[in-house]
């Protein structure tokens, strides 16, 4: 039991997808995973989804998908006339919105938005992240406490973003199932071949050694992926090679228009353990 507080990814057990948590960060999940969707999204949003169906191509079903978000979620700049009609503080109003938000994320994980993504990996799939600036080890720490602020943090928590992010995964599941990753990944393929560079394999190392290269590292739960292993050897020492399910994609390159994430190779995926291929430099 005395072990028990320094393993977070055991705290919590509901999701919204119907999977258990402790199986969906499982290994045994990675290898056979099934589709993933949260409850009462696509249902809430019947119209979107019979739009998508009649778009030919990843870019059509896109330009399909923002314009539908800007609308039900007021994200887009009103025009000059509409402006005149609203008063100071409802043209001050920020408005959050997933695009700033995975913006964000690209120029540091560890801010806010980092955290209110994590949160909402938390929510929707029950999966405890593991780090947040530092550790997320013994409850309570200081480094819980600004987790759990950041979280919540109201300038990026408000607008119902936890519904934009249901929104982006759904979407994000639909297009792979049409169209699939190009280039890597054929329509309805369960895996996608993905690498992470790393620079703290030590406190990720489950099982397994690094100098074998066959190991199992636990990931944040919510963690970025390259599409090749040189777009991934900048981002540390170590190159993971992963075969990551297409069910715990959230955003690709090429899923949504527009500037999302800052690298153009970026992949955001959720974590848990992982079985993977190693190997230094």
């Amino acid at each position: 039991m005395d072990d028990e507080p320094v393993q977070p990814h055991r705290w919590y057990s509901t999701n919204l997808v119907g999977v258990p948590a402790r199986v969906l960060a499982s290994t045994a999940f990675n290898a056979h995973p099934v589709p993933l969707s949260i409850a009462g999204t696509r249902e809430c949003h019947p119209g979107l989804f019979s739009l998508l169906k009649r778009c030919q191509s990843l870019n059509d079903a896109a330009e399909v998908f923002v314009h539908y978000l800007d609308i039900a979620f007021g994200l887009r700049s009103p025009a000059a006339h509409e402006a005149a009609d609203l008063g100071p503080a409802e043209r001050r109003r920020w408005r959050s919105s997933w695009r700033k938000l995975l913006q964000a994320w690209g120029m540091d994980n560890a801010s806010p938005a980092g955290a209110v993504l994590k949160g909402w990996v938390e929510s929707r799939f029950g999966l405890v992240p593991t780090h947040h600036r530092q550790p997320l080890q013994r409850f309570p720490s200081p480094a819980w406490v600004t987790y759990l602020e950041e979280k919540t943090f109201s300038r990026l928590h408000n607008n119902n973003i936890h519904q934009q992010l249901d929104l982006v995964f759904e979407f994000c599941q639909w297009a792979l199932q049409r169209f699939g990753l190009p280039g890597h990944a054929a329509a309805g393929a369960p895996h996608v071949r993905l690498w992470r560079g790393s620079t703290r394999c030590d406190e990720q190392l489950v099982a397994g050694t690094l100098q074998n290269r066959h190991c199992t590292v636990r990931l944040n739960n919510l963690v970025s992926f390259s599409l090749s292993p040189e777009d991934a050897g900048c981002f540390g020492d170590w190159v993971f090679e992963v075969r990551v399910p297409a069910s715990k994609l959230l955003v690709f390159p090429g899923l949504l228009t527009g500037q999302v994430l800052q690298g153009e190779q970026e992949v955001l995926a959720l974590g848990g353990d992982y079985e993977v291929v190693a190997r230094y430099g």
